[in-house]
């Protein structure tokens, strides 16, 4: 399929390019940031990593691949393509869109982002999915060979509970699957039915979970006392996040899959992003995919 690029670039970032590329239905322009390591591409074609939310975590990406590939040894991680994808923005977040993007259906309408603006929308992931698996493969089959049994996707949040949501509807898609600090109670929890739904015919996948120790049942340090101290806490009680993570790694465990879940000390939802995105290097490009860990360190909360 053809594929429309409308513009392309340099990014600030290790050799990073990036390329705005038209939705081949809905005409929209999302840009795609591609990393590719400065050695020869393996026989079989590049492991790559496809990140979301790609504006704000690409360079984190890059150097974490370039502090650590040049040191398998030392590491357990190998060369592979960092594949991210984002919105033409200088921004670390386009916001409005990727609420859109990342929500998986059917979504809900919220109000507007800021006084005038449009209402913020829900819904978009299978068109998100689309886009990954058509428009942006069929670009990347111009530009880098891959290899098509070695690609993982990060997701953060919205990004997080979108890859649960792949994952469930569409399991073939990776084989390496990082959710940090995923949004599984966003929506009245809808993911929870996908899940019960949810019944891989090998246990081949490999899912790797994490959350903020603030994430939790307690606030930041920083956080106590501050003017909005309650209304977080209400907020808590609501998303849940290390205890909706908990409680779907270990489901997915039971299902057969090769899972871990982890609490990053003394971390927020925001402050996980580069040790997730680290992670996340390990995860995918893993020299010895079989020592990585398996569940354990989960806690008994129910």
């Amino acid at each position: 399929m053809s594929v429309t690029v409308v513009a392309k670039g340099q990014a600030d970032s290790g050799g990073t390019r990036w390329f705005d590329l038209a939705d081949s239905v809905t005409g929209d322009i999302r840009r795609v940031f591609l990393w590719v390591p400065p050695v020869p591409a393996p026989e079989n074609g590049w492991p790559a990593l496809w990140l979301l939310d790609g504006n704000a975590v690409i360079g984190t990406a890059v150097d974490a691949m370039r502090a650590q590939a040049f040191w398998p040894m030392g590491t357990n991680i190998g060369w592979g393509a960092l594949i991210a994808v984002g919105y033409p923005t200088d921004e670390a977040y386009d916001s409005f869109r990727r609420s859109w993007d990342l929500g998986p259906p059917p979504g809900q309408a919220y109000p507007a982002f800021h006084e005038g603006g449009p209402p913020v929308k829900t819904g978009g992931g299978a068109e998100m999915a689309r886009f990954l698996q058509q428009d942006v493969r069929a670009f990347l089959a111009e530009e880098l060979p891959l290899d098509l049994s070695r690609q993982s996707l990060f997701g953060h949040s919205f990004g997080g509970l979108f890859t649960l949501w792949l994952l469930f509807t569409q399991p073939d898609t990776f084989a390496n699957w990082i959710a940090a600090s995923p949004a599984i109670t966003w929506e009245n929890g809808f993911l929870q039915a996908h899940l019960d739904r949810f019944h891989p015919t090998s246990g081949a996948a490999r899912v790797h979970l994490s959350a903020g120790e603030w994430e939790g049942a307690e606030l930041a340090p920083f956080q106590r006392g501050a003017p909005d101290a309650a209304a977080r806490m209400v907020e808590k009680t609501q998303t849940r996040t290390v205890q909706a993570a908990e409680n779907m790694a270990r489901a997915l465990a039971g299902r057969g899959l090769h899972v871990f879940y982890e609490t990053y000390s003394d971390e927020t939802h925001m402050s996980v992003l580069p040790m997730a995105v680290n992670r996340a290097i390990r995860w995918a490009f893993a020299l010895t995919p079989e020592a990585l860990p398996r569940l354990k360190g989960v806690s008994d909360a129910a």
